[in-house]
């Protein structure tokens, strides 16, 4: 979070995130998705890696989900969401 803070002191116009939510526990990990969907609406343009798909791909304007390297599926984040191959292998569900 104070890496986040630090980044936005500089008042970029695009914020570069590596695995935000990592070693987080799960009250961090939704403060720090809140902040970061605000900034979003603030017009920030943000690039993020992500493990936790799910909370990434509802925010994402853009998504990219990878598959051993090369990307397996692409589109908007809520629809790449919907898509069951998508559910099924990489984010839990049918």
């Amino acid at each position: 979070m104070v890496a986040i803070a630090r980044a936005l002191m500089g008042r970029p116009r695009l914020l570069l995130m590596d695995e935000p939510s990592l070693g987080l526990s799960p009250r961090y990990v939704g403060l720090v998705f809140e902040r970061i969907s605000a900034l979003r609406r603030e017009g920030l343009s943000i690039l993020m890696v992500e493990q936790n798909a799910t909370r990434a791909l509802r925010l994402a304007d853009q998504g990219y989900v990878f598959d051993m390297g090369k990307v397996a599926f692409e589109g908007p984040g809520p629809a790449l969401l919907e898509n069951p191959k998508v559910r099924e292998l990489y984010v839990g569900g049918h």
